[in-house]
């Protein structure tokens, strides 16, 4: 069995094409062809069925190919590895983080880091919540800032970093528009805007309405900070944003309220796989971001 072979038979599975996968490849549709059939006669098992004008993984094949996908990274690893013992500084980091935290904190800390660390190169994603786990636990990140930190993960570990509070976020024309502070419970009769399911924000802000008495009157839902402020600027509603979300963005006619009683906030932190060694540039910036949030605190 050969390397190749793993690498044509996993962009295969990918495109679910061999034609596009080729072109991918940059190599002729044949030999990709070639390779998956020597690959399936030296296993004894199809990989691959035909459906329609695409081609289907096999039981067997979806079985082989978790397998062949753990393998391929671990060599990318290896390699990364091999690369950042000869030169740590010029290693690539993969990071992901939420939409929320992506606004202005991922910027000031890259740009920070990168001050001392110039020639590192930062490979960026972002996701929900469950998302930012799965993909972490799955090998295809290896650092994920997250809000909040996870405490009942056996397979990621986490370090919070901050605590950040929550601001009511209002229309400039609201009644309370005006105030300096207010309780969360003088807006249980109005509409809110909230993050949708699976978003780390939502159960934040509802647990804090119902500790102040009330269950939120949700008329909205978005998947983006900018889109929230945008509805709520628009009247269609109040919300609750981290600090960080409105701090750093385009001035939008809203009221940025204190909230007080409750106070609401939320930590956010760094996790990596439990129980695996960092690659060695990640751990030069997981050090640095250690450093960096100590001296904020």
């Amino acid at each position: 069995m050969e390397l190749r072979q793993l690498y044509y038979f996993v962009k295969v599975a990918q495109k679910e094409h061999v034609t596009q996968a080729a072109e991918e490849l940059h190599v002729a549709q044949s030999a990709v062809s070639r390779q998956i059939h020597q690959l399936e006669e030296e296993l004894g098992v199809k990989l691959f069925v035909q459906k329609g004008r695409n081609l289907q993984l096999t039981p067997v094949g979806q079985l082989f190919l978790k397998r062949a996908d753990e393998i391929l990274r671990e060599l990318d690893r290896a390699v990364q590895e091999v690369h950042e013992f000869l030169d740590p500084e010029k290693g690539e980091i993969r990071l992901a983080f939420p939409h929320s935290l992506g606004i202005s904190l991922v910027p000031q800390v890259v740009a920070a880091f990168r001050q001392h660390h110039p020639d590192v190169k930062f490979r960026f994603r972002q996701g929900m919540y469950p998302t930012l786990i799965r993909d972490l636990v799955k090998g295809d990140i290896d650092l994920a800032f997250i809000s909040p930190v996870p405490n009942e993960q056996d397979q990621v570990t986490g370090k919070v970093l901050i605590t950040e509070e929550l601001f009511a976020i209002l229309p400039s024309n609201h009644r309370l528009a005006d105030r300096e502070e207010i309780r969360l419970g003088e807006l249980k009769d109005d509409q809110f805007i909230v993050f949708g399911e699976g978003y780390s924000l939502r159960p934040i802000v509802m647990n804090a309405c119902e500790t102040a008495g009330f269950t939120p009157n949700i008329a909205f839902e978005g998947e983006e900070t900018d889109t929230i402020r945008g509805l709520v600027s628009a009247g269609m509603g109040v919300s609750l944003l981290p600090k960080m979300a409105v701090e750093f963005v385009a001035p939008i006619p809203i009221a940025i309220v204190k909230v007080i009683d409750p106070i609401v906030t939320r930590n956010v932190g760094i996790i990596h796989r439990t129980n695996e060694k960092l690659p060695l540039v990640a751990k030069v910036f997981y050090n640095f971001l250690m450093t960096y949030f100590a001296r904020k605190l």
